[in-house]
């Protein structure tokens, strides 16, 4: 009796045709049965299937409401890499090719062989349990780390605090979580011991780490970097003495193109252990000019003029309001100190302020006849020691203003 051959009442035409099959007797009975067989799955698995099945999703999707099954249904099959109704028919594809297969085996009378084939190769019926289990887990961590890509899109659309960069590396830190987890199930199914994996992965770890400690730093300090963001890729930063726009972060260096046009890599560890200055992170940037007047000027005055002039100058903020503070006696004139804020800064706009600002006060002093004095040197001499002399063409005079005659008169 064949595969499928029942007994009594509960007898069905699967098993009258396993009857028949193991009934040929003759070659060409086999082969034509052989045709028959090909023939019929060929046609079943590429125009009876897929228009069934094609058929069913029709009929299910006007039959399913609007609702919490749909809604489950399609994100679901937003998840998986082909739709339900595929996945269908390529399940009873495969099963018809396994039937066609199968009843082959019994036309030729090779099912026996075929077993013993397959107990050979040690394929038993629990081996084989285990190869499908295996594989649904790898196919389960393909499912959970496209549903990871999309949670962590969703969110990162909605925080502005997170990075594309950022967000890439939280994806392949995920999918390769996931599919170490799958992995080692994976080995756990097939008995491999996994205490000696571990063992020989901890002594790998410790001579690579050696090996590569610098490498490593370097590796450790990005994530840290990626994570704490002190800047972000366009950032105006100086770090140990560099100055200059981040074009680039990755896991082990820093990249920056200063204002020479020059692009300079910094290794992460070196820039967890420098200084970080970030110009753009506040959004607005204070700046300072120095500017002189001279002492016979009232500084008030001046500073009124200085300031009502620093509030006409472009890319120059009104909030915060801009500063004129007295800072020091010159040499030469009285320092004022202008202080004023920039937005969205950048060294552009920074130099541009400055320009307008200064360009503004300059004319500003000059219509209310405020010098802004050259450096002055004052000469001074002590009388008890004869003071000093300063010859010329008329003779020599001391430092009281005496003329006295020439050697030559």
């Amino acid at each position: 009796m064949g595969p499928g051959a029942t007994s009594g009442p509960l007898q069905s035409p699967v098993a009258d045709f396993w009857d028949t099959v193991e009934g040929l007797a003759t070659v060409e009975q086999r082969l034509l049965a052989s045709a028959a067989i090909v023939l019929v799955a060929f046609v079943l698995a590429s125009v009876v299937l897929p228009v069934a099945v094609r058929l069913s999703a029709t009929l299910l999707d006007s039959r399913v409401p609007e609702g919490r099954v749909r809604t489950v249904g399609e994100q679901f099959s937003h998840y998986v890499p082909t739709t339900l109704a595929n996945m269908y028919l390529r399940l009873l594809q495969f099963a018809a090719a396994l039937a066609a297969t199968l009843a082959l085996l019994v036309t030729w009378n090779r099912l026996g062989a075929a077993q013993e084939v397959l107990t050979t190769l040690g394929i038993t019926t629990g081996r084989l349990t285990d190869i499908l289990l295996t594989i649904g887990l790898f196919f389960a961590a393909y499912l959970a780390a496209n549903a990871l890509r999309e949670l962590v899109e969703q969110y990162s659309d909605g925080a502005d605090q997170i990075t594309d960069h950022q967000e890439e590396i939280i994806i392949r830190i995920g999918n390769v979580g996931l599919f170490i987890v799958a992995l080692t199930g994976a080995l756990t199914l097939w008995g491999i011991n996994l205490s000696g994996l571990l063992v020989g992965a901890g002594f790998l770890g410790i001579v690579v780490g050696l090996a590569a400690r610098q490498t490593l730093g370097s590796l450790i300090a990005g994530f840290v970097l990626m994570f704490s963001q002190p800047f972000t890729i366009g950032d105006w930063v100086e770090i140990g003495g560099h100055e200059g726009i981040v074009t680039n972060i990755t896991v082990m260096n820093t990249r920056m193109k200063n204002f020479d046009g020059e692009s300079i890599v910094m290794p992460n560890d070196q820039v967890s252990n420098e200084p970080i200055k970030n110009r753009s992170a506040q959004g607005h940037l204070r700046v300072r000019v120095d500017v002189g007047v001279d002492y016979e000027t009232d500084p008030k005055h001046a500073e009124e003029v200085a300031l009502e002039a620093i509030g006409e100058a472009g890319h120059v903020s009104e909030a915060p309001s801009p500063q004129v503070i007295p800072k020091a006696f010159g040499d030469s004139a009285v320092i004022l100190e202008l202080r004023f804020w920039i937005d969205r800064p950048t060294p552009a706009r920074k130099w541009r302020a400055i320009g307008e600002a200064i360009r503004g006060v300059k004319s500003a002093f000059e219509a209310e006849g405020i010098k802004i004095p050259f450096p002055q040197r004052e000469l001074s001499g002590r009388a008890e020691t004869g003071g000093f002399q300063v010859r010329n063409g008329m003779g020599e005079t001391d430092a009281r203003g005496e003329v006295e005659p020439s050697p030559e008169d």
